[in-house]
């Protein structure tokens, strides 16, 4: 009686078992990752062309174009800046398999500094707070490096994660002035330094001379 009952729990299991995965009770599968950006495309002024930088293509330039935008979530770090003093505007879209999923407005050349925007609206149909950032330093160098025509920037800056003023401007790097200002600086210590070793040869004469006459 006994191993007829646990034949018919064993069963029972059993059709409950094939019952729950049937109507998906059972453990569901781990879920895939959210496929992650694989290009990017940059506008703006001055890109005759939309410039498409693939990660499978230019990984490099790809992951620090996406470090420019990447990060640009939550609250802004600060408030609207005059049009006049934001200069040129480049738009860069972030892609996955060659959808637009999110956009975002590059100022490198902002007076104080690097400035993005984040839109409300963005091309996958969603809406977020549009908001303001100081951009990243090194904004201006990467979208050269994209192929975006850009002038040089001194790489000297203050400030904070955007934003800054030049420390060095660019005419006041005159290597060969700086040279010809070391040379004689260095003439003039090998003078001074002669000079004070000629002086020392004549007092230590001159006390010889002193010791000598006395000795006799």
């Amino acid at each position: 009686m006994i191993r007829g009952n646990k034949h018919r729990l064993t069963v029972v299991a059993a059709l409950l078992i094939a019952v729950g995965s049937w109507l998906g009770l059972a453990t569901p599968a781990a879920a895939a990752p959210a496929p992650a950006p694989n290009s990017v495309t940059i506008t703006g002024d001055g890109v005759a062309a939309p410039l498409i930088i693939r990660a499978e293509g230019d990984q490099e330039i790809f992951a620090a174009v996406l470090d420019q935008v990447g990060w640009l979530r939550g609250t802004g770090q600060t408030s609207s800046p005059a049009a006049g003093d934001l200069g040129p505007k480049y738009i860069v879209t972030v892609l996955i398999d060659d959808v637009p999923k999110q956009t975002y407005d590059l100022y490198p050349l902002a007076k104080g500094g690097p400035r993005a925007f984040r839109p409300t609206k963005q091309p996958d149909g969603s809406t977020v707070s549009p908001a303001w950032f100081f951009g990243r330093l090194s904004m201006n160098e990467t979208l050269q490096a994209a192929g975006v025509p850009l002038p040089n920037q001194a790489s000297m800056v203050n400030g904070g994660i955007g934003g800054g003023e030049r420390v060095i401007k660019e005419d006041s790097l005159t290597p060969g002035k700086d040279l010809s200002r070391v040379l004689t600086d260095l003439r003039s210590l090998l003078l001074l330094n002669g000079a004070v070793v000629v002086a020392i040869t004549i007092c230590l004469a001159g006390i010889s001379l002193l010791v000598r006459r006395r000795t006799r």
